[in-house]
């Protein structure tokens, strides 16, 4: 099956199903969560923000700098992701995380897969059970080629798959 067909089945799961949850291959352990069960599974469409900075040898390079994404579920909005990293549900329960494990994306312009410590939590909703995050099924995201002003902003559209799970 191609990568192409096996990306079209799993979207049509998802819209099917609702459910983001099913990973394109096995889970890499850097990501996995064992001993956790998923509260929610959602869409995500959206930008990561990129930052001409200067780097070491004087020159400049793209640094990034944040996501802006929408979550989607059933074909509705229902949260958005930006900077932090946070997550906001539209029942005002919200996690900040910190990067626990990575996964190279698919391919080189995918951005990588990963696994997030919930450090903190906002709201009494959906969200405020979740000690962990998943980044998966990625697509898109990763930014290259010459900056030459600092201070410049460039978004790489990408696409992933959310999971928000608790400690069992």
């Amino acid at each position: 099956m191609t990568m192409a067909l096996v990306r079209a089945v799993l979207l049509a799961s998802f819209s099917l199903t609702g459910s983001a949850a099913f990973a394109a291959g096995p889970m890499p352990d850097a990501v996995a969560a064992p001993g956790e069960s998923p509260v929610l599974s959602v869409h995500a469409e959206g930008v990561q923000v990129y930052e001409c900075k200067p780097v070491s040898d004087g020159k400049l390079a793209w640094s990034f700098r944040e996501p802006i994404a929408t979550l989607i579920a059933d074909g509705r909005t229902v949260g958005r992701h930006y900077a932090g990293p946070n997550w906001e549900h539209v029942d005002g329960s919200a996690v900040t995380a910190r990067t626990a494990g990575s996964a190279p994306g698919a391919t080189p312009s995918d951005i990588a897969w990963l696994k997030l410590e919930v450090i903190a939590h906002r709201g009494n909703g959906l969200l405020s059970g979740v000690a962990t995050v998943q980044r998966i099924n990625t697509s898109g995201g990763e930014l290259s080629g010459a900056c030459d002003k600092s201070g410049a902003l460039k978004g790489a559209a990408y696409s992933a798959d959310y999971v928000f799970l608790r400690r069992d």
